[in-house]
């Protein structure tokens, strides 16, 4: 029985690419370099599906690929702004991602770059590394106490709802939201969270602002100098969506000016490439983007991408179709 040429663009966990060996013409990443535009071109013009991951960028110029025999993208990753949708919907072309199963790994992380943020975890640490800890003193690293402080969300999707749940009955503090759409009554009355009018409503509000929201042309920039103005000194902004929702530039004024007390970030403009002025800060805290990199998460993920080809090959709808 002819079986379904398969590439995948990175390295994945062991168990997932056993199953991808089992039920298909696999091509694995042995390397985990991540391809070229002209692999990808090549990719898509030789395999029935390609599974890239949320730092391939699959543009119009390699859907639209002469003689593209691909038929579906499974991206590895709940976010897909990667992929050029509208390009895809011209060409026909299926692509699914893999939502649900990272919510509370992410959230997870949240809490993590906000608690190391305030209680400046990570400049203590630096400061032992480098051995310039001469021990305790009763004026040292300062930072800013969680329990009970106001936590304000921008978007209040799943992971932003776990976020909550955990600093709300956690931390005991206050939730404050932001998103276009409304949530179901029950999460807000279970959180006792209230609704902000305006993204600047929140920034002004909040101790704690976490994003939560999509990339793209729609949300590029959102925090921008002119919000980051209306934050309080003492808060801090936590980052685990995506980079380019923060001008990299505006933040990095606002730590050096004393703006805001300090960031978290998991994500970054153009990553895996950091703005050298990220670098010289003292009061960020930053991750290589490890939001999901749980054992059993990037597990789950596989298997929901193997899911979706599965149905796919099988002539049946994918559960996780986004175009």
């Amino acid at each position: 029985m002819h079986k379904p040429k398969v590439i995948v663009t990175r390295r994945w966990p062991t168990e997932v690419e056993a199953g991808l060996k089992r039920l298909y013409d696999v091509k694995l990443n042995e390397t985990d370099i991540p391809m070229t535009a002209a692999a990808l071109k090549q990719a898509m013009q030789t395999a029935d599906a390609l599974l890239p991951t949320v730092t391939d960028p699959i543009t119009a110029d390699i859907i639209g690929v002469a003689d593209r025999r691909v038929k579906i993208i499974g991206n590895f990753g709940v976010g897909y702004n990667n992929i050029d949708i509208n390009a895809a919907k011209e060409q026909g072309l299926v692509v699914t991602n893999t939502p649900h199963v990272l919510t509370d790994c992410t959230a997870d992380v949240a809490m993590l770059l906000l608690l190391m943020s305030a209680r400046r975890a990570a400049e203590g640490q630096r400061m032992i590394l480098n051995g310039k800890w001469q021990g305790w003193g009763p004026t040292q690293l300062l930072g800013q106490k969680v329990t009970g402080k106001t936590l304000g969300l921008i978007g209040f999707g799943r992971i932003a709802q776990a976020m909550a749940r955990k600093a709300r009955h956690g931390f005991g503090m206050k939730i404050l939201f932001y998103a276009p759409s409304v949530p179901e009554q029950a999460i807000v009355d279970e959180l006792q969270a209230v609704r902000c009018d305006s993204v600047e409503e929140l920034m002004t509000a909040a101790h704690f602002v976490s994003l939560h929201c999509p990339g793209g042309a729609a949300t590029k920039h959102l925090i921008n100098e002119k919000r980051l103005q209306l934050m309080q000194p003492c808060a801090h902004l936590i980052n685990t969506a995506r980079g380019d929702v923060v001008d990299t530039k505006a933040l990095t004024k606002a730590l050096t000016a004393g703006w805001i007390a300090g960031a978290g970030l998991d994500v970054f403009e153009g990553e895996p490439n950091l703005d050298p002025g990220l670098l010289r800060l003292h009061n960020v805290t930053l991750l290589p983007h490890i939001g999901s990199a749980t054992e059993e998460t990037r597990v789950a993920m596989g298997n929901r991408v193997l899911n979706n080809i599965a149905a796919f090959f099988a002539g049946l709808e994918p559960e996780d179709r986004v175009v």
